[in-house]
C-alpha cells in the first residue's frame, strides 16, 4: 500500500485532472490549440501585458509632446472701481479686455529628442516582452492540458482496478458462500476493493483539479476539459534547437530591454547641450493704454543652458551605467538559461523516452503476472494472497506506464518551448497535418479481470 499511495502521488505530481464520472456533464472540452489560444487572448497576464503596451504608446505622446509645438490662448476682462487718470488723463480704464495667443517651438532641444526616441525604443520592448508573457502563458497552458489527458489515463485505470478488484471480491466471496474459500480470501480482496476506490476518488479529485487550472489560464470562471491528445510538430535536432532559442520571446524581450538601457546611457551626452526654443506671441487689448497698443505681436528667441546642476547629470550618468550593464548581464543570463534549457529537454526526453518503453515492459509483465497468478487461484495452487498481489503490482505498474507516457509528452513541450516554437502551433489528431498525435499506449492498459 505505501507503494501505491507513493505512485499515486508521483501521478498527482505529474499531471492535474479532468472527469470520467463527476461533473463531466456540464464541462466543456476544448482542442489543445484552443486551449493555447484562447490562454494567450483571455489570461490575466497577457490582458495586463496587453494594457501595459497602450500604457508604453501613451508614454511615448507624453514625452514626444515635449519637443512639438504647443499652442494656447489666453483671455481676460478686468473690472476696475473707476478709472485710473493722471493730470486729468485717463491712463488705466475702469474696464479692460486683453487676448493673448502664444505658439512655443522648441527649435535645438537634443535632450528631449533624445527622451522622445528612447520611449520608442521601450515601446519595442514592451511588445517583445509581451511576446514573452504570451509564450508563459501559452506553455502553462499546454502543461495543463497535457496533465489533464494524463490524469484522464490514470482515472481509467484506478477505473479498471476498482473493477478488477470488485469481480476478484465476488469471485472469493462466492468460493467462500460455496463453501470452498474462506474468510481471511474475502477479507484480503475486500481491502483491496477500498484500496482501489480510494486510488480512483483521489485520481477524480485530481482530474477535477486540472480542470479548474486550465479553465483559470484560459481566462474562463468555469472549468475546462482537454478534448483530444495533442500532436505536435517535429522536433528539431540539438544543433537546430540550440540556433533557434537565439530567436525566443523571452530572449528577444531581455535584449530589447539591454539595447533600450545601452541608449540611455550612451545619449546621457544630450544633456549637458543648451536648448533653444521659439515663441511668438499675438495679443489684444480693449481699450489701449500708454504701452500697449490694441493689438500686435511679439517674436522671441529663448537660450537656456544649465552649467552647473548640483552633480544631477554625472550622477544619472553613472545610474544609467550600472542599469545598462544590469541588463546586458540578464541578456547574457537568458540566453544561457536557453541554451542550457535546450540541451536539458533533449536529454529528458531521451531519458524519458527509455523509461517509457521500460514501463511498457514493466505493465506487460506485470499484467501477465496477474493473468498467472488468477488461474494459479483457480486451479488452487495459491491462494488469494497472491493475487491480490499481483493486482496492486499491475495496478501500479499501469500508472507508471502512465506517468511516463505523461513525461514523454512534457518533455516533448519542453523541447519545442525550449528551441521557442510555440506551444500553439500544436495540432489535434484529425487535424490532418500528416505529424500524428499522442495516442494511447499499451503499456497504460490497466489490470483485466479475473
Amino acid at each position: 500500500m505505501m507503494l501505491a499511495q507513493a505512485l499515486l502521488l508521483a501521478a498527482a505530481l505529474a499531471a492535474p485532472p479532468e472527469a470520467a464520472a463527476p461533473p463531466a456533464g456540464g464541462i466543456e472540452r476544448v482542442t489543445f490549440a484552443e486551449a493555447v489560444r484562447r490562454a494567450m487572448a483571455r489570461n490575466t497576464s497577457t490582458v495586463v501585458s496587453a494594457e501595459e503596451i497602450r500604457r508604453a504608446d501613451g508614454f511615448v505622446g507624453e514625452v514626444a509632446s515635449q519637443s512639438l509645438p504647443t499652442l494656447g490662448v489666453t483671455g481676460t476682462l478686468t473690472r476696475l472701481d473707476s478709472d485710473r487718470t493722471s493730470g486729468g488723463r485717463v491712463v488705466l480704464p475702469a474696464g479692460q479686455a486683453n487676448g493673448t495667443g502664444l505658439l512655443a517651438l522648441p527649435l535645438v532641444a537634443p535632450s528631449r529628442w533624445a527622451q522622445w526616441a528612447h520611449a520608442s525604443q521601450a515601446l519595442d520592448a514592451t511588445v517583445a516582452s509581451d511576446a514573452s508573457v504570451r509564450r508563459t502563458v501559452a506553455i502553462s497552458a499546454g502543461r495543463t492540458y497535457l496533465s489533464i489527458v494524463a490524469q484522464r489515463r490514470a482515472v481509467e485505470v484506478s477505473q479498471l482496478a476498482v473493477q478488477t478488484s470488485k469481480a476478484h471480491f465476488d469471485y472469493a466471496f462466492e468460493r467462500r458462500r460455496g463453501g470452498v474459500g474462506n474468510a481471511l480470501d474475502v477479507s484480503r480482496a475486500e481491502q483491496e476493493l477500498a484500496a482501489s476506490q480510494v486510488q480512483l476518488e483521489a485520481a477524480y479529485v485530481l482530474l477535477v483539479r486540472g480542470q479548474e487550472a486550465l479553465g483559470q489560464l484560459c481566462g474562463e470562471n468555469r472549468p475546462l476539459d482537454a478534448a483530444d491528445v495533442p500532436g505536435l510538430p517535429d522536433l528539431p535536432d540539438q544543433a537546430q534547437a540550440l540556433n533557434e532559442s537565439e530567436s525566443r520571446a523571452d530572449v528577444k524581450a531581455a535584449a530589447a530591454t539591454a539595447y533600450v538601457a545601452s541608449r540611455v546611457y550612451k545619449d546621457s551626452w544630450t544633456d549637458w547641450l543648451p536648448n533653444l526654443l521659439g515663441t511668438l506671441q499675438g495679443f489684444i487689448q480693449d481699450p489701449a493704454t500708454l504701452t500697449t497698443p490694441t493689438q500686435g505681436w511679439q517674436a522671441q528667441l529663448v537660450f537656456s543652458w544649465t552649467l552647473f546642476d548640483g552633480w544631477l547629470r554625472p550622477s544619472q550618468l553613472k545610474e544609467r551605467d550600472a542599469l545598462s550593464k544590469e541588463a546586458d548581464a540578464q541578456l547574457d543570463g537568458v540566453q544561457r538559461q536557453a541554451r542550457s534549457e535546450v540541451r536539458t529537454a533533449i536529454e529528458a526526453l531521451r531519458r524519458s523516452r527509455t523509461a517509457y518503453e521500460a514501463a511498457r515492459r514493466g505493465a506487460d509483465s506485470a499484467q501477465q503476472a496477474l493473468d498467472l497468478s488468477n488461474q494459479a487461484y483457480r486451479a488452487g495452487a495459491v491462494d488469494n494472497l497472491a493475487v491480490t498481489d499481483a493486482e496492486q503490482r499491475a495496478r501500479n505498474a499501469a500508472l507508471i506506464a502512465v506517468i511516463a507516457e505523461d513525461s514523454v509528452r512534457q518533455s516533448i513541450l519542453d523541447v519545442l518551448s525550449a528551441a521557442g516554437r510555440s506551444p500553439g502551433a500544436a495540432c489535434g489528431p484529425s487535424c490532418g497535418c500528416g505529424r500524428g498525435s499522442w495516442g494511447r499506449s499499451p503499456s497504460a492498459t490497466p489490470p483485466t479481470r479475473p
